[in-house]
């Protein structure tokens, strides 16, 4: 198989593979998980509601994640723009007020809500006797909380009643530049007997998937947790529904995420330069479809017993926040895995990375991408210059192929006896121009990868009309500068024998830019520098061999003419 064979298999399975994926999904439409409809809108409550204790045994959380609403906390930080509902003072809405909603930058970005499309919240309870659940009603100082100019942290506590003489209060933590927020509960035992409580806490969410993707590839949505032991185990929702999960339930460390695409939350049991909040018992992890159809994402700590008197404080961290590298490797160990590079981590991470450390210096992803692209054909330059040498000296005996065709006619078995022969008396590699295609294979899929997840490249521009390097070229101009580029390489690469297959390299340059249309901006810009850098390497290598051809030629020592005969 030569290169354009090899090129040409690859062209027409990632056509075969759009296509089929269109039909597939036209004809068999994957319906999509509708939220709740168990869980009411506020409009059709009542301004408040008692609390009930907790129904659930001790060491379990209620199998209900249903929502009721009453007075809102709003809370606003220099990140965030969020709500605590004073019903299990829930943190039911949060905006990311750095990040923007899709198509619209300057609309923060909705990641919690409890509306009527969409339902995302984050929960905590008390289990134990009389003690607060997520159901129980909370109070606060006040309905309004900012983070003032110079203020690190901001501080709201919420309080809500227990037991006769047991005082409960939650507190959340919010800090300056920190997308972490400290969620502590405050338990005062004012009783003459031990108190015994298990706190839980969980994130909550319908099943709503919207995830980009191309050729049946998508990051991953839903719930995921990580241990020691067990590493870092997903869950897809449809395994939640059949019940089939397996993931690690108990362990002393970890943490227990909401994953979807760019963004992420987790409650984080064991967070870095911190210990564990677990204790000596396992923290218990439950990743799980409620009754009301909503999933719960989340984990439970057993308290230490409370004596008579005493008091006792329990703080989980809660993460909201965006999938940036540099955000996540603060967090806790394994964190980073909530994003998504797919099954091309090995090499998509480390890519990424070199990525990142580029764009520390120019400040630009898009100027960053080019530079990466400029990188990678240096490091893989002496290999792809001898498949280049290769492919021009295909190119050079493209015209004793058409004679040795002409000559054995439709024998194909003594064309290719004698091609092979040609092949070997010229120590030519008919394979070696396969190098370069082979190479940017595992290159291009796993840049792929790591622009999909990257959402440090959400939103970001380059230059002129490219906004956002995480979508597609609104105009097109770079799936056009990508199938001019690429006919061009193709023009300059020894021309097949067969003049069918020769018909579909020059059809091949415009499958591939229909494909380049819907191909975020960024990796597209990789792909058009690459093929220009390319070009400029083909056409000075070919100069070369065939300058020094003319050279040899020159040179060559003439024969010396033997002397006239006297007459």
């Amino acid at each position: 198989m030569d290169s354009k064979r090899l090129i040409l298999f690859i062209a027409l399975s990632f056509g075969i593979l759009f296509f089929w994926q269109k039909w597939m999904s036209q004809r068999f439409p994957q319906p999509a998980n509708a939220p709740a409809a168990s869980a009411p809108a506020s409009a059709d409550l009542p301004a408040a509601a008692p609390r009930t204790a907790a129904t659930a045994q001790p060491g379990s959380a209620p199998d209900s994640g249903r929502l009721q609403s009453a007075e809102r906390i709003h809370v606003k930080t220099d990140l965030f723009d969020a709500q605590i509902d004073s019903i299990g003072g829930d943190l039911r809405r949060v905006a990311l007020l750095k990040h923007g909603m899709p198509g619209n930058p300057s609309q923060p970005f909705v990641m919690f809500t409890d509306g009527k499309d969409h339902t995302y919240v984050a929960q905590t309870g008390l289990l134990g006797d009389g003690l607060p659940t997520h159901k129980a009603v909370f109070t606060a100082e006040q309905r309004d909380y900012a983070l003032a100019p110079g203020q690190d942290a901001l501080t709201v506590r919420l309080t809500a009643a227990g037991p006769a003489g047991v005082q409960i209060a939650k507190v959340y933590t919010f800090r300056r530049g920190q997308y972490l927020i400290d969620v502590k509960y405050e338990i005062v035992n004012g009783t003459a007997k031990p108190l015994t409580a298990s706190a839980y806490y969980r994130l909550l969410r319908d099943g709503q998937v919207d995830n980009p993707g191309f050729f049946g590839a998508h990051t991953f949505t839903g719930p995921a947790v990580y241990t020691e032991t067990g590493k870092f185990q997903k869950a897809d929702f449809s395994k939640l529904d059949k019940g089939s999960a397996e993931y690690v339930k108990a362990a002393k460390d970890g943490w227990v995420a909401m994953i979807q695409h760019y963004f992420a939350s987790a409650w984080v049991a064991s967070p870095k330069g911190r210990p564990s909040l677990c204790g000596p018992r396992d923290c218990r992890y439950e990743m799980k479809r409620l009754s009301d159809g909503l999933y719960s994402a989340g984990v439970i700590v057993d308290l230490p017993t409370i004596a008579a008197g005493g008091k006792f404080e329990a703080s989980m961290p809660l993460f909201v926040g965006p999938q940036e590298t540099r955000v996540l490797d603060q967090v806790a160990d394994g964190f980073d895995l909530v994003k998504d590079y797919g099954i091309f981590t090995v090499f998509s991470k480390p890519l990424f990375w070199v990525l990142d450390q580029i764009h520390k210096v120019v400040g630009n992803w898009g100027w960053a991408i080019i530079l990466l692209t400029v990188l990678i054909k240096a490091v893989f330059y002496p290999l792809a210059s001898a498949s280049y040498r290769s492919m021009a000296r295909m190119r050079k005996l493209a015209p004793r192929m058409e004679q040795l065709k002409e000559r054995h006619g439709d024998d194909k078995v003594k064309f290719q006896q004698a091609v092979m022969e040609m092949y070997k008396t010229e120590k030519v590699n008919p394979l070696g121009g396969c190098l370069p295609m082979l190479v940017q294979i595992p290159i291009f899929i796993a840049l792929y990868w790591a622009l999909i997840a990257a959402v440090e490249l959400r939103q970001a521009p380059w230059m002129f009309w490219i906004h956002d390097l995480s979508v597609k070229d609104p105009y097109f101009v770079l799936p056009i500068l990508m199938a001019v580029s690429m006919y061009i390489q193709t023009s300059l690469s020894p021309p097949p024998p067969d003049p069918m297959q020769a018909k579909m390299m020059k059809i091949m340059p415009l499958a591939f830019s229909v494909f380049f249309l819907f191909f975020p901006a960024g990796l597209v810009l990789y792909y058009v520098v690459n093929n220009v850098l390319s070009i400029l390497q083909q056409w000075w290598i070919t100069r070369t061999i065939e300058n020094a051809d003319k050279d040899a030629k020159t040179d060559k020592p003439k024969k010396p003419v033997p002397p006239k005969k006297p007459a």
